[in-house]
């Protein structure tokens, strides 16, 4: 399951994307202006963008060159969608920065394995090992240490601990944490991203300084 974001002007087309996308088990919000996607955008970092040319504010083109430029999007996978289908426009999508260009009409079908590719290229349980400082985590052996000495975490830790490290020095908010790592809609009203925080710096000591609040924010390890 992946957050994706769908940012197209057409809202039959929209439409179409979102429904395939959610029933194949991601959860998805879907915007038509570039205005509205960078405000998303600045709140929660998607797992993926499906992105339009031709936008009524921005185009295309001009998005992904500022996704590009900012250190938290610069890796974000993006796959453009576009009636464009001319051998320059794809290579001036690519060379802005897509990861991939999938030309309308396109069928539901090449969608959903387009971004069943890009996913699993960039997904970062690909990464087994991550370190910081004197963490390391062991995705392969489903393992936690610090400074060596290992640490019993629960499932939920683990994975809050993992969306953190793949994440580092970048702030998350608690929706895009809840979203991650519990897949499901934030309640505001809801602690358990709070809760789950403090015993995990708990369990991991000193080394649990690393995980900083932000205040009205979210949560970052640096």
């Amino acid at each position: 399951m992946a957050l994706i974001y769908v940012v197209e002007d057409d809202e039959s087309i929209r439409e179409i994307e979102t429904i395939a996308l959610k029933n194949s088990g991601h959860i998805v919000s879907a915007f038509e202006c570039a205005k509205d996607f960078f405000k998303k955008i600045d709140e929660i970092l998607p797992d993926l963008v499906l992105l339009d040319i031709m936008l009524p504010d921005e185009s295309g083109y001009e998005i992904i060159k500022k996704l590009r430029a900012r250190t938290a999007t610069k890796r974000l996978p993006v796959i453009m969608v576009t009636a464009k289908s001319t051998e320059l426009d794809m290579i001036k999508g690519l060379e802005d920065g897509a990861d991939d260009y999938i030309k309308k009409p396109f069928s539901v079908m090449e969608l959903i394995t387009r971004v069943k590719a890009l996913l699993r290229r960039t997904d970062v349980g690909d990464v087994k090992v991550m370190k910081l400082g004197e963490i390391e985590l062991n995705h392969e052996r489903h393992t936690v240490t610090v400074s060596g000495e290992n640490v019993e975490l629960t499932f939920k830790e683990y994975e809050l601990l993992r969306y953190l490290m793949s994440n580092k020095n970048i702030v998350l908010s608690r929706e895009s944490i809840v979203l991650k790592v519990w897949g499901t809609e934030f309640e505001g009203e809801s602690r358990t991203v709070d809760m789950h925080i403090k015993t995990l710096r708990q369990k991991l000591g000193e080394a649990g300084g690393r995980i900083r609040t932000v205040r009205n924010v979210g949560y970052v390890i640096e």
